[in-house]
């Protein structure tokens, strides 16, 4: 991992942990990202109730926690996941949160 990667990574972690602060992504923009996330999740993001979780109505801060531990390895058992967590930018995981934090579940 460059040097750029852990400088961006960590300033949006922390921003998000002062005192719960969430930037905000763009919902429609998020909206549109979530096609391939569709693919498995199902369309309405209400995953396959068994081994694909639910992503409609999870909070921002969750969403971006659980890309994060993807992304870094933490959270193991999905290579699918993995491989998403270092394909999207920061600003698509803001983007994917948001969108999704606004379905209902």
């Amino acid at each position: 991992m460059n040097k750029l990667t852990v400088v961006i990574v960590s300033s949006a972690l922390l921003a998000l942990s002062i005192g719960g602060a969430w930037a905000g992504g763009n919902a429609a923009a998020g909206k549109k990202k979530a096609e391939d996330c569709g693919d498995c999740h199902g369309p309405d993001g209400r995953g396959d109730g068994d081994t694909i979780p639910a992503l409609a109505g999870i909070s921002p801060e969750k969403f971006t926690q659980a890309m994060e531990d993807f992304r870094t390895g933490k959270r193991k058992g999905s290579k699918m996941m993995a491989k998403q967590g270092h394909k999207l930018s920061p600003s698509d995981v803001e983007d994917l949160a948001e969108y999704y934090s606004q379905l209902k579940p």
